[in-house]
């Protein structure tokens, strides 16, 4: 599968050339589902200012063209709803991914973030406004009326973002959620928010379609949110209808921190991120939460990523930076494995010349 890739390139948050471009490439490359990136479902819960939407109609008859040649290429449409909460309003990772400032103007002009309490994510950032329980009802029936637009764009397979230090993680984190009131507290009321938006979202999906919620499955310093907590959240999970949680990690406040398993110490680079990371988390909540399971995080090669199948340690798995670096690397894969000696998964507008390259190939290594 390809994990939601945020590109920072829409304008007013609507799906364009670009977007087509990106997530159609992955359908010929052979991906199963492609996930839009993290898709926000108000205009204050973008990332950047050139992250998608769906608040609108007019940004769900945006996405029809790339979720119909998606389906035509026999790849599952997939799409992440999203609110990023207090890291809104930031600049795109090629920038730094700093808070947008006063010099910023135009369509880059920052905007006020909100989250469970008034405590920013470093210092330099946001205080966010803390929502009352109103405006939290509000931002529930978004994320509600998102799903349905998501369903009338053609997506088959949804997914709720709660992982990252985005607005429901915040909720979830004792390190960001400082509330006394039902949305706060102990574990019960910081999962209130994401529990009543999966009731939500389950209502107004299908119900004869997956729905996924991705959690950061640990919060890295030993205050915040645990692999114990992750278990316990997706039977809570489960138990209203979540069909996958897709299991990541980090992000919560400062630069991200991630474990390599529930007792490693925190990892705080990407040279410090071993292949497969994340996966100790997806294989607990899968064997303890009685749940299916999706693991990402540094899965690069063909044989790891059966190998965590065929163990199973997670019943998907999800590539990220690395189908970006190959779009096509799930055919390859299937080379790899031995799954397709005549390439016949490629494309028929590929397949003949890639088995003419092979022949050719081997005309090569016979004459040397």
């Amino acid at each position: 599968m390809v994990s939601p890739l945020c590109m920072y390139s829409a304008v007013g948050g609507m799906a364009d050339d670009w977007h087509f471009s990106h997530l159609s490439a992955f359908a010929r490359g052979g991906a199963s589902v492609v996930f839009t990136e993290a898709t926000a479902v108000e205009e204050r819960g973008r990332i950047s200012p050139g992250c998608l939407g769906i608040w609108t109609d007019a940004q769900a008859e945006a996405f029809k063209p790339i979720t119909r040649f998606i389906s035509a290429m026999g790849a599952v449409p997939a799409m992440q709803i999203a609110h990023a909460g207090r890291k809104a309003a930031v600049r795109p990772p090629w920038e730094g991914g700093t808070p947008l400032t006063d010099d910023d103007v135009g369509d880059r002009t920052p905007w006020p973030v909100v989250g469970p309490s008034a405590t920013p994510v470093a210092d330099g950032w946001q205080t966010p406004h803390a929502l009352d329980q109103n405006e939290i009802h509000t931002l529930v029936a978004s994320f509600a009326a998102a799903a349905r637009r998501a369903h009338e764009a053609g997506f088959r397979i949804l997914e709720i973002h709660g992982a990252h230090g985005y607005l429901i993680h915040s909720f979830l984190s004792p390190i960001a959620n400082r509330r006394n009131d039902a949305y706060g507290g102990d574990l019960a009321g910081r999962m209130r928010f994401a529990l009543e938006i999966t009731d939500a979202v389950r209502a107004a999906w299908p119900e004869d379609l997956p729905l996924f919620f991705r959690i950061s499955a640990v919060d890295g310093p030993p205050e915040g949110w645990s692999l114990d907590d992750s278990v316990i959240l997706a039977r809570e999970l489960a138990a209203r209808g979540i069909d996958v949680v897709d299991c990541s990690g980090g992000g919560i406040a400062g630069a991200p921190h991630f474990r390599a398993s529930d007792s490693g110490s925190p990892l705080k680079t990407s040279r410090d991120r071993p292949p497969g990371f994340q996966v100790p988390y997806a294989e607990r909540v899968r064997r303890e939460a009685g749940v299916k399971s999706m693991a990402v995080g540094v899965i690069i090669d063909p044989h790891q990523a059966e190998t965590i199948l065929r163990d199973g340690r997670a019943d998907l798995v999800a590539l990220g930076r690395e189908i970006m670096y190959d779009p096509f690397w799930p055919l390859h894969a299937a080379e790899a494995l031995g799954c397709d000696p005549g390439f016949k998964m490629w494309p028929r507008q590929y397949g003949w010349a890639v088995v003419r390259r092979a022949e050719l190939a081997g005309d090569r290594a016979d004459e040397s």
